[in-house]
């Protein structure tokens, strides 16, 4: 069966290339050329991905992902960004994006991200049942609810993913190229203090101190998980 793409972009050129390129890929796409359409169109689920402009008429990306993130937390969404700044991004990953990708871009480059967004989904739904604990900290796979100390902690998808990594490789230090591979799905060229910034979202989140003995940070490395006194 194939997969089903939403692009939703305000440039038709840009869409009608997408639809194009995808559809070559063997995808099944639908596009919507304003937020308010993608938004009710993203709501009516049955999507794989979800490729989301930020810069959109009636609903910008933002609004977009704000909505749907109340309803779906599952299905990965791929900003489309002609921004640069580093916040910016971050603005859209700390919403509920699973990733960015920043206009122009290589069409390749996106299918790499999609591909590695469908594998992370696969792999979700293959462990829908496991459930990891370490140290107070709970995270239920199926439902992707987080406790701490058995209070619910409201957690975005990739902050998720991120502590179920850190947790089920505890005791390993585990390098930042390591964490982007797995958590984000390929291989980063460039930036990665986008782990450090998540780090600190769950240190915040879980009400864990920079000398909390549970997370570690190893200064020009990266990050391990470990019980208390290990």
């Amino acid at each position: 069966m194939k997969k089903k793409i939403l692009i939703v972009e305000d440039e038709k050129q840009i869409a009608h290339i997408l639809t194009l390129e995808l559809s070559y890929e063997g995808y099944e796409t639908v596009s919507a050329y304003d937020g308010q359409t993608g938004l009710e169109l993203a709501l009516q689920g049955g999507w794989d991905v979800i490729l989301l402009d930020v810069m959109l008429p009636k609903l910008d990306g933002i609004g977009v992902l704000q909505h749907f993130r109340k309803v779906n937390k599952d299905t990965p969404v791929i900003m489309l960004t002609a921004r640069t700044a580093t916040r910016d991004k971050v603005n859209g990953l700390d919403q509920g994006a699973n990733d960015y990708i920043t206009k122009p871009f290589d069409i390749d480059e996106l299918f790499a991200r999609i591909r590695a967004a469908l594998r992370l989904t696969q792999v979700n739904n293959d462990h829908t049942q496991e459930v990891i604990e370490l140290a107070g900290i709970r995270l239920e796979k199926g439902t992707r609810e987080a406790y701490r100390d058995g209070k619910p902690v409201e957690l975005t998808s990739r902050e998720f993913d991120l502590l179920a990594y850190l947790m089920e490789n505890k005791n390993l230090v585990l390098t930042r190229e390591q964490i982007i591979l797995n958590v984000w799905g390929y291989d980063h060229h460039g930036e990665t203090n986008v782990v450090d910034v998540y780090v600190r979202h769950l240190r915040r989140k879980l009400d864990l101190k920079q000398t909390d003995p549970i997370l570690h940070t190893y200064r020009g490395v990266g990050y391990s998980m470990k019980e208390p006194g290990k």
